[in-house]
């Protein structure tokens, strides 16, 4: 079986991530294909790995990757946030998640991810859900959409954007990717159109947030992720942009701090007591080397904290 995603900063994962018990549980928010799974557990013969994916196909994938480690692996197909916010059970020594969107999903989903392919427009993660990508871009209004993708995708022709959408789908649904594609590369000024990356890039991102829930889903996930984590616990957050990174880097700082009193407070009375340290102080970042090799990687950073002993 071929496996397309290369997990980014894997290394670095590995050394800031060390589980501080004999027989450690580590939770993987977000296996994907399995590959930072199957860096711990080849590392550590005693660690046990719970790993989280709402797509089933890209399960099947991580399953048939771990089979050496089935007695030690275990899949659950959910979203994080659910999961976390429901989980009864050991506490976990290790908490990773990589926000990124996995390069199976471009490259072997068929569901309209990647804007470069003649795909159904669909990028649900989980097939069930109600709302697809098509559904938004038919049936949502101008201003809705224009505001998704503004939001979602921080793209500044978002209105421009909106109103060739809706002016196309009163001539003919747009249900295919590269159609979706093709009206914004038209939308944007010409000079924009050959900028570093596709003009279409932040309005793809944007959808598939929206279809998904990913922003919403962050900061509940994390907060929870800290409250189960065994004293001296570590949780390590990859993200790739900035609106999956200053969440995190604001709820670490927040849960970091032993006073949460407004700033003008004579005296503290909030009684808070900080729960976690910052273990990096900076977000770790790929090296040159490895942005060469692995180029979804030079916008990944990794953020991690440790839980205080009680």
């Amino acid at each position: 079986m071929v496996y397309v995603h290369t997990s980014v900063l894997a290394e670095e994962t590995l050394k800031y991530l060390v589980p501080q018990k004999d027989h450690p549980l580590m939770i993987d928010c977000t296996l994907g294909e399995g590959g930072h799974s199957k860096l711990f557990l080849e590392k550590y013969p005693f660690l046990n790995v719970i790993g989280l994916d709402r797509d089933e196909n890209i399960i099947g994938k991580a399953r048939n990757r771990l089979k050496p480690y089935s007695d030690r692996f275990t899949a659950v197909n959910t979203w994080f946030d659910e999961y976390l916010d429901s989980y009864i059970g050991e506490s976990p020594s290790v908490i990773l998640f990589d926000l990124g969107i996995s390069i199976f999903h471009y490259a072997e989903s068929e569901r309209g991810f990647s804007f470069s392919k003649r795909e159904p427009l669909d990028m649900r993660l989980n097939v069930s859900k109600d709302i697809s990508a098509a559904d938004i871009v038919n049936t949502y209004s101008e201003q809705q959409i224009a505001d998704i993708i503004y939001k979602y995708g921080e793209e500044r022709y978002s209105r421009r954007i909106a109103r060739a959408i809706c002016e196309r789908r009163e001539v003919q649904s747009i249900t295919k990717s590269d159609d979706l594609a093709s009206i914004i590369y038209s939308a944007v000024p010409q000079q924009y159109r050959h900028q570093r990356i596709h003009p279409a890039t932040r309005s793809f991102q944007a959808l598939r947030i929206a279809v998904n829930g990913e922003l919403d889903r962050i900061e509940p996930a994390v907060n929870k992720a800290i409250d189960i984590l065994a004293p001296g616990g570590l949780i390590g957050v990859i993200s790739f942009h900035s609106l999956e990174d200053r969440p995190v880097k604001y709820l670490f700082r927040e849960r970091a701090k032993d006073c949460i009193c407004p700033p003008k407070a004579p005296i503290c009375t909030c009684g808070h007591v900080a729960d976690i340290t910052i273990v990096t102080k900076k977000p770790v970042v790929a090296t040159e080397q490895e942005c060469k090799e692995n180029p979804p990687s030079r916008s990944a950073k990794l953020r991690v904290a440790m839980k205080k002993e009680s």
